[in-house]
């Protein structure tokens, strides 16, 4: 009777695993598959990850041979899509989602399909976003466009701090700065690798530095991003999901305006949903006549607005890449050309190699500083070519190459003829010297730091000669002979007038040159053009340099004769 019941027991179990062997290995396998996608979805922080992609076989049979098509890596920032309401809940709020149970395989209409094992009833967390601001009034929006360089005037706020020194009560346990930080009005406050503070709407992709705190700005940026995303569609220019916006409120004659660009992170350049002309894009370059030039222009731009606005971007290893065989390439030119036109030093160029180097480390990861150092770099060497006419028929290939008239030094005044003779050829030596490092109106930053670095050795040469030359002056003519001399006295006088007038003259433009004018590239051109549009031109400034010099030659001959003078009397 015993072993009746346990042939029973097995026959039973038999059929139990054949049914099951045969009608549901498939949904098995498929529950199995499912759960190892999820679980890598989660070691590699990608939950988008778990739901089924086109072409991915969950069945017991291999997918056939489709390749494995995995996106590139952009510098946009992660869209965050708007979750859909569920009935009966509020905005603003986290919505508990229960995943449905599986149709009953028991049941008589399903009997034919195969048995699928329940999933586990676990509750979805979506984050709803938050509701948009309710404006209590229309406010009028003036939109106009812009340049991130230089019009976003994030350096020139200068916002006023208090000045009133006071204690800060820090309450007890740990420190808890989630509410200061939290998103204000859909706005999410990030901090920028420099230390300024802007915000970024994650679900309409829209950057601004404006304080979005104030409940006044808040209604205003959100009508002007509606109003323009609406004005792009009027205009029927196509919006990639992966453009961002970004928003300045520039305030002129206590008129507010909200200057915009749109950004392409597919083409790298910025755009705008109108025609566009201004000087900032054209950064001081005449001469613009086609679109594979000006494009060199909106890339710098483009570059401009990732240096900006640097945070939640995952950095792309072809970046890295086409950076260093660029910085490479002007290591290269720097050490073979003595006309490199890489607008960096040498010992620069070779500080950026090692630091595009250590770039590689960050690729494909969300670092916002190696982001900001990458955008950096490429805007500068960007904005090179196209100083440069980088693919144009004029292109300039050396960096003395002028593109609008090579400067002719014999077309000059009769003046300065004369003063070049008086001034012993100092000022054409000096002449030629500038017009090396101001080419067609743009400095040529590496020279122009080796010219100031050269004539500040020369000065203070000329300074310590002068003050010998003054002293022997004076020695001479505190002797009692030399006073009955009247012509010696006369060319000694003469002698330490000039040597006082190196002496100070040198001191003024050493003064002069200060540290800003050193290494600041916008101080350098500012000065320039001031001198060039004087009534000389530049070699006003030619002639200044050469006074020390020529002051000190004469001096040296006035010492000469008056000593010789003396001992032939």
């Amino acid at each position: 009777m015993r072993e009746g019941h346990i042939r029973m027991f097995i026959s039973w179990l038999r059929l139990i695993i054949k049914t099951t062997a045969f009608r549901s290995y498939r949904s098995l396998l498929s529950v199995l598959l499912r759960l190892m996608r999820h679980c890598q979805s989660v070691v590699d922080g990608k939950e988008g990850d778990f739901r089924e992609r086109p072409g991915l076989a969950l069945s017991s049979q291999p997918a056939t041979n489709q390749p494995e098509s995995t996106l590139p890596v952009s510098l946009a920032v992660p869209l965050l899509e708007a979750p859909l309401q569920i009935q009966g809940s509020q905005p603003g709020t986290n919505v508990q989602m229960p995943i449905p149970e599986p149709y009953d395989t028991q049941s008589p209409q399903n009997s034919a399909a195969p048995v699928s094992m329940p999933e586990p009833n676990i509750p979805v967390v979506m984050a709803m976003p938050p509701p948009p601001a309710a404006p209590a009034q229309t406010f009028v929006i003036n939109l106009t466009p812009i340049v991130p360089e230089p019009q976003v005037r994030r350096y020139d706020r200068h916002v006023p701090v208090d000045s009133v020194y006071d204690e800060f009560e820090v309450k007890k346990g740990p420190l808890d700065c989630s509410e200061e930080l939290a998103a204000v009005g859909g706005w999410e406050p990030l901090t920028h690798p420099e230390g300024a503070l802007f915000f970024y709407q994650p679900y309409k992709r829209v950057f601004t530095d404006a304080d979005v705190r104030d409940p006044d700005t808040v209604v205003k940026i959100d009508q002007a991003v509606e109003m323009a995303y609406e004005e792009a569609r009027r205009a029927n220019v196509p919006l990639d999901p992966s453009v961002e916006l970004a928003l300045e409120l520039i305030v002129e004659e206590d008129v507010e305006y909200w200057g915009y660009y749109l950004a392409d992170h597919e083409r790298r350049v910025i755009f705008w949903f109108e025609d566009y002309k201004s000087f900032d894009l054209m950064n001081n370059v005449r001469g613009v006549k086609r679109k594979s030039h000006v494009k060199y222009a909106l890339d710098s731009q483009y570059w401009r607005h990732i240096e900006l606005f640097p945070n939640r971007r995952v950095l792309p290893e072809d970046i890295v890449v086409t950076l260093k065989e660029v910085v490479m390439h002007a290591h290269a030119e720097n050490i073979t050309s003595e006309t490199c036109l890489a607008p960096f030093a040498p010992n620069e160029v070779a500080s950026m190699l090692g630091l595009v180097d250590l770039l590689k480390d960050s690729t494909n990861k969300e670092r916002e500083h190696s982001v900001w150092i990458a955008a950096r770099l490429m805007r500068l060497f960007c904005n090179a070519k196209f100083v440069n006419f980088c693919g144009q028929p004029g292109a300039r290939l050396d960096v003395d190459q002028s593109l609008y008239g090579e400067y002719d030094t014999r077309s000059k005044k009769i003046i300065l003829r004369v003063m070049n003779v008086i001034l012993f050829g100092s000022p054409d030596a000096q002449s030629r010297a500038i017009h090396r490092i101001w080419v067609d109106e743009t400095i040529v930053q590496p020279r122009w730091k080796d010219f100031i670095d050269r004539i500040t050795t020369e000065w203070n040469g000329y300074t310590i000669f002068s003050t010998v030359m003054l002293a022997v002056d004076i020695s001479f003519l505190a002797v009692p002979a030399v006073a009955t001399q009247t012509p010696a006295v006369v060319l000694a006088y003469l002698s330490s007038l000039c040597a006082m007038g190196s002496l100070v003259v040198s001191l003024i433009l050493a003064g002069q040159v200060n540290n800003s004018r050193r290494g600041s590239a916008a101080a350098v051109a500012s000065f320039m053009v001031g001198m060039s549009r004087s009534m000389l031109g530049l070699e006003s400034l030619a002639l200044m340099l050469s006074l020390p010099f020529a002051l000190l030659i004469w001096g040296s001959v006035s010492e000469f004769h008056s000593t010789d003078r003396w001992l032939i009397i």
